[in-house]
């Protein structure tokens, strides 16, 4: 068998033994979806090439030490996840850059397009993003990531799954839990958020 055939977790084995070229095919593999999926959330060119190769920087570090990398031939949800990581921290060092792909014509939480809105139903729609974008930064990881993935990039639950390398019923499960935790944050705080 060709060694570009080869399955992930047996190229990652051969990379950690010292077989530099194991790890090109594995990122010539599965660089365009990876790229694709940073690309998807941040949607600008330069910080996706920046957390790309962050994220194969993070992917080679942990490889060559040895150590947290136990996927069990899952690779491609191991590096999403860590990609997933840092676009979380970008977001999070970086206040300004956009969590979605909000336009004046579009938004994520609202098909209502703007030329219909009067400006106070339009200032009240973005303080309910905002809130919303809030409560969202204050779940707990994998309940924010599915939230993220869902309704921020519109992926199927059998696609969350896959990406995070969990079943569909944990993926829905933790959905379950992400609305039920926004739903007591909203009472807490007696957020308004109209319909």
């Amino acid at each position: 068998m060709a060694k570009s055939q080869l399955p992930d977790a047996v190229l990652v084995d051969k990379y950690i033994s010292g077989d530099e070229n194991a790890l090109a095919i594995l990122v010539n593999r599965h660089q365009s979806k990876i790229y694709g999926y940073i690309y998807s959330k941040v949607l600008d060119r330069d910080i996706t090439e920046d957390i790309f190769q962050e994220t194969f920087f993070k992917v080679i570090h942990t490889l060559k030490s040895r150590k947290y990398y136990n996927e069990e031939g899952k690779f491609l949800s191991w590096v999403l996840r860590i990609a997933s990581n840092l676009i979380i921290d970008k977001f999070r060092s970086d206040k300004k850059m956009p969590l979605n792909r909000d336009t004046d014509d579009f938004s994520v939480f609202s098909r209502i397009t703007d030329d219909s809105l009067n400006i106070e139903r339009k200032l009240i729609k973005n303080q309910v993003e905002v809130d919303i974008k809030t409560i969202i930064e204050k779940l707990p990881h994998d309940q924010k990531e599915v939230i993220m993935m869902r309704y921020y990039l519109d992926m199927s639950f059998k696609e969350i799954a896959d990406y995070t390398g969990v079943s569909v019923n944990t993926t829905l499960g933790r959905m379950r839990y992400a609305i039920t935790n926004m739903r007591k944050v909203i009472e807490k705080n007696k957020i308004y958020l109209p319909s």
